[in-house]
């Protein structure tokens, strides 16, 4: 529901032309308004101006967005290339233009609001993800620079923190060092409250982690192809000191314990005790880490309470388990992803006693994985029959029928804040004496039309209790990631070229014993 304010607001912008000539004769208030209705119809030549003229001290680009009472509709999903190009470059310009100094108040830019998701919205269709605002800001960052010295302004005296989640991979760290390297002379201030990296060396990533500024940082992603191992993780932790983290995802198999000697008994009992430290950290991703029987280790030393814990496939164990289902986590835990842990045969109690704590505030529960089967359906609906504030439930790779689906997607129903499932391919679907989990190469092998079929049964299940706002789906090779997806073509790249050197060095070897 629009506004009657938002409506002329509309009006206003969508002659781009006379808006933009009529920009000076607005009142200050009214920015914000031209600004979300500008977003909402792409009228980037609008968005720019706005910006570049922007008269208020704050500009929150998740608040401006956001839902208000002249129109509730949140638009910051929507990461449309051609407003948020508009965005920056305006940025650029609100610190070239040649009005009086007096009159540009902006001090903050908060960029960080913006929520990257599958489906764009916009007329345009192209996304600009988190990478690419990272490697646009930096490149605008270092042409400003060069343009000052050149002309020799008086513009340094402008200063504005630019908040934003940067994400650093081997394609845009040149850049991005640099720009960080020349944050003091710079107008634009780059401050990184979350950053992820990724395809990045070791020695790189230290550097460039230190360069952010760690005291102001509150999220810290490092994924897929950073080596990091439990040694480096306690450099990390006792050279840099993170008082605002928040939230800490580490690369695959940091931790193996299948290995472990005293020193590395103690190296673990470092790093938990390092993160006790972390007075902040509330949210904790380990994937694919040999942990078995060492959890209680890592995280007892923690001071606050886990509100999202991703310990999927970490060979937990029986005391793992009853060590989280137990501790003062559990009642807190608001994301909680188990997956590849078989929980029917070992630890079914510890689980539904998990699940009964953490009830009151879990949101999103990923299951994958985890040998559920029809047998255990009932008893998995009357454990998520307390989780009034679930909103996502992810089940993919669990040998279910299409009946059990059926069952459970009418209880489903029930759960009034849901939005989002992933269920598995039902079992039935597969050829006779299929084996869980399915390998890769029998994913793709099931009767189509007969999943299409119950696929529309499950929705119609939904259509029916008049929860067409839960979207269903089955995510074959894993569920959207926005920014794997923006660097796939790096991430490709650095495949290919591992897969090079491992049959060179296989050569080599051959070689040799010949």
């Amino acid at each position: 529901m629009k506004s009657l304010r938002f409506l002329s607001a509309e009006a206003f912008v969508s002659n781009a032309e006379f808006a933009r000539k009529s920009l000076s004769s607005v009142t200050h208030n009214l920015f914000p308004l031209l600004f979300k209705a500008s977003y909402l119809l792409e009228q980037k030549e609008v968005i720019h101006d706005l910006v570049e003229n922007w008269p208020l001290a704050d500009f929150n680009m998740g608040k401006l967005l956001g839902s208000n009472v002249d129109y509730q509709e949140d638009l910051s999903h929507r990461t449309c290339s051609v407003c948020l190009e508009s965005c920056l470059t305006g940025l650029r310009d609100y610190v070239l233009n040649r009005s009086s100094l007096y009159m540009k108040r902006l001090k903050v830019v908060d960029l960080t609001g913006i929520k990257d998701v599958e489906v764009q919205f916009c007329e345009c269709k192209k996304a600009m993800g988190r990478w690419t605002r990272t490697q646009l800001l930096c490149k605008l960052c270092s042409e400003l620079l060069v343009y000052l010295q050149q002309s020799n302004t008086g513009t340094f005296e402008i200063s504005i923190d630019v908040l934003i989640d940067l994400y650093v991979t081997e394609w845009n760290y040149e850049l991005v060092v640099q720009a960080l390297l020349k944050k003091c002379y710079c107008p634009l201030k780059i401050c990184c409250v979350a950053f992820r990296s990724d395809n990045l060396a070791l020695q790189k990533f230290f550097y460039i982690t230190k360069l952010i500024d760690p005291s102001l940082l509150r999220k810290l992603e490092m994924v897929h192809n950073v080596r990091l191992e439990m040694e480096h993780l306690e450099i990390l932790f006792k050279s840099i000191h993170f008082p605002l983290l928040m939230s800490l995802t580490l690369p695959a198999r940091t931790f193996n314990v299948q290995r472990f000697t005293a020193k590395d008994e103690q190296v673990l009992t470092n790093i938990g005790e390092k993160m006790g430290e972390m007075m902040q950290l509330t949210e904790l991703s380990m994937s694919f880490s040999i942990l078995t029987g060492r959890l209680q280790k890592l995280l007892s030393p923690l001071k606050t309470p886990l509100k999202m814990l991703d310990v999927s496939n970490c060979s937990l164990n029986h005391a793992d388990m009853t060590y989280l289902a137990n501790s003062f986590h559990a009642n807190h835990l608001e994301t909680l992803d188990l997956s590849g842990h078989n929980i029917p045969d070992f630890y079914l109690s510890i689980f539904f006693k998990l699940l009964s704590h953490s009830s009151s505030v879990l949101r999103s529960l990923t299951v994958e994985d985890c040998n559920i089967q029809d047998t255990h359906v009932n008893m998995l609906i009357l454990g998520l029959s307390h989780c009034h504030k679930l909103q996502e439930f992810k089940f993919f790779g669990n040998p279910l029928s299409s009946q059990a689906l059926r069952h459970l997607f009418t209880f489903l129903c029930e759960l009034p804040m849901l939005k989002n499932v992933e269920f598995p391919v039902p079992r039935d679907c597969y050829p006779a004496g299929i084996t869980y989990p399915v390998d890769d190469a029998s994913l793709c092998k099931f009767d189509h039309q007969k999943y299409e079929n119950v696929a529309k049964e499950l929705n119609l299940i939904l259509v029916k209790a008049n929860r067409e706002d839960v979207k269903a789906s089955t995510p074959l090779f894993g569920s959207y990631d926005a920014a794997v997806q923006e660097t796939n073509n790096e991430l490709g790249t650095y495949l290919i070229k591992s897969f090079k050197e491992t049959l060179e060095k296989l050569t080599v070897s051959l070689s040799k014993m010949s």
